[in-house]
């Protein structure tokens, strides 16, 4: 027996959606109905079912740009999924981290999502319905000083905006929920792993052993796929969900140690 997503021709926007996450939620929406835009700085190869807008979402202009996108092509949004994220912060801790990387940070892991949800929820509130799922991340949690601190902290900004928005919009029709994944074994993940068994004269399995220790562990033993990831996402955004919002739903393998 299949389990319907009740998702037949909703309205869906995804940030960052050609990569990643990202990718596996536009296809995971589309698979169940949807119609769906992606959108990122570049044009996907294959964009099969997707309308596609190519938009630099970490400017005001960007995100201007998409929400005039997506309400001409879609006529309204009934589903708002921000994946749009990540960091190229240098490592070496606080002390690496001027004024300009803490801005390019906030830039990409936050602004991006109060941009859009300042554009859209006036259609969404005009329709007294939908959903903004924000993809947060466990680094909120649970920070590596040497090289993750301003993207843990933008996640933890964009986590206290996203409970926020919950309590001031779900009562006018709009839920509003978090998703937190761990490592997720992503095109860039593996180029990371690939990497460090490189430098250390190891194999695939041996670099992701190092990442997975540099977490303290993950209990499943593996990464979470994309797929996975999106497959939760697609399930909060989708009406079965009805009745979550304002929560978040931790996807990492059992890596964050408490409850």
């Amino acid at each position: 027996m299949s389990f319907d997503l009740e998702l037949q021709n909703r309205r869906a926007l995804v940030t960052g959606g050609t990569k990643g996450i990202g990718a596996a939620v536009v296809n995971a929406l589309r698979d169940a109905g949807a119609r769906v835009v992606a959108t990122a700085r570049s044009a996907p190869s294959d964009a099969d079912g997707v309308h596609f807008v190519a938009a630099d979402a970490t400017t005001a202009e960007g995100c201007a740009l998409v929400a005039r996108e997506a309400l001409a092509y879609l006529g309204g949004v009934d589903i708002l999924v921000h994946v749009l994220g990540g960091s190229s912060a240098p490592a070496g801790g606080f002390a690496a981290l001027g004024d300009d990387e803490w801005k390019k940070e906030l830039d990409l892991n936050l602004m991006p999502a109060v941009r859009l949800d300042r554009a859209l929820l006036p259609s969404m509130l005009a329709q007294g319905s939908g959903v903004i799922v924000h993809v947060t991340s466990i680094q909120h949690e649970l920070p590596l000083p040497e090289s993750t601190t301003a993207y843990a902290a933008a996640k933890a900004a964009l986590s206290t905006y996203s409970k926020a928005l919950s309590k001031e919009v779900s009562p006018k029709g709009i839920r509003v929920v978090r998703v937190s994944p761990g490592w997720v074994e992503t095109e860039a993940s593996v180029r990371l792993a690939e990497r460090l068994a490189a430098q250390a004269g190891t194999d695939y399995e041996g670099g992701k052993k190092m990442i997975m220790d540099s977490l303290g562990g993950i209990p499943l033993g593996r990464p979470a796929k994309p797929r996975e990831v999106a497959d939760l996402i697609a399930f909060v955004a989708s009406p079965r969900a009805g009745s979550i919002t304002g929560t978040e739903y931790v996807i990492d393998g059992g890596t964050v140690p408490t409850a």
